[in-house]
């Protein structure tokens, strides 16, 4: 992605260095692999105790480097979206009051609760921020053998998607509905809820197409991180097998499958998974 030397977004709060002691994860963070906490830290989710790495360990030269280009691309990457997605809303006749991108390490507090870099990068409807541990890129490329800098770029628009879902009412919709449905019933629409900002990711990436800065290889890139990190990827790799009634997210079929029709489509009206009777080709 031809990224260097454009806008970057003034959006962005860095808490990096401000964390402390024990998180309880869990309060109904909407992130993109909360399965990685279900799954393969071995925990329940909520309420679970994450020890925290060495906070005081200082970066080297090189890292120290390495993350301040980390930095220097999210804030590109969250100002792209920001042009694309005031565009377009102004075009459905609607606002689109930027979010502010949250940079942290280890722990921080949001208004959906307390959470660690485990949990995975994450959007909170209650103070329309995303929230994400640079960390996790690492996490992306060596763990989950999904590097690029536009799978880092897919992660960002991903969480940009539930601002898009937070903006058009759809998230408060599908969140009443947590209290009147058993976490089963309930895991079937917060599938949907992510496929969809999936599909907003892809709407993002057709029009960073169109300004002629994606490189050969950026959109199979976002596909083998969307690939990487579908639940039953996830839970195949820590477990052995997958049990699709705990699925949150969507399967690695699906979620390509809506990063790809959103990028094909370019159109924010074609990706309402809610009514689909079927997400692997809806």
């Amino acid at each position: 992605m031809l990224w260097q030397g454009r806008r970057e977004s003034s959006n962005v709060e860095d808490r990096r260095g401000i964390t402390g002691g024990h998180v309880a994860v869990g309060g109904g963070v909407i992130g993109v692999i909360v399965l990685i906490l279900n799954y393969l830290l071995g925990g329940s989710g909520a309420n679970t105790q994450l020890p925290l790495p060495n906070q005081n360990q200082p970066l080297s030269a090189q890292q120290q480097k390495a993350q301040d280009q980390e930095v220097h691309f999210v804030k590109t990457i969250l100002a792209e979206t920001e042009d694309v997605w005031t565009q377009l809303l102004q075009k459905a006749g609607k606002d689109y009051p930027d979010p502010t991108l949250v940079l942290f390490t280890n722990s921080t507090e949001s208004a959906c609760g307390y959470a660690s870099s485990a949990t995975g990068p994450f959007y909170c409807p209650g103070d329309e921020k995303l929230y994400i541990d640079l960390s996790f890129y690492d996490e992306l490329q060596n763990r989950f053998h999904a590097g690029g800098d536009f799978a880092m770029a897919y992660v960002v628009a991903h969480e940009v998607g539930h601002h898009i879902q937070k903006l058009l009412g759809i998230s408060d919709k599908i969140d009443r509905l947590r209290e009147q449905l058993s976490e089963q019933e309930f895991n079937k629409y917060s599938v949907r809820l992510e496929l969809q900002a999936d599909y907003f990711a892809g709407v993002w990436a057709h029009y960073e197409q169109g300004k002629g800065i994606l490189e050969k290889g950026d959109i199979e890139e976002a596909l083998n991180a969307a690939n990487a990190i579908g639940d039953d990827r996830l839970q195949k790799e820590a477990q052995g097998y997958v049990v699709p009634e705990s699925f949150t997210h969507g399967t690695s079929e699906q979620r390509m499958h809506w990063f790809k029709k959103g990028f094909d489509t370019g159109d924010i009206n074609q990706g309402n998974t809610f009514e689909t009777s079927d997400l692997n080709n809806g």
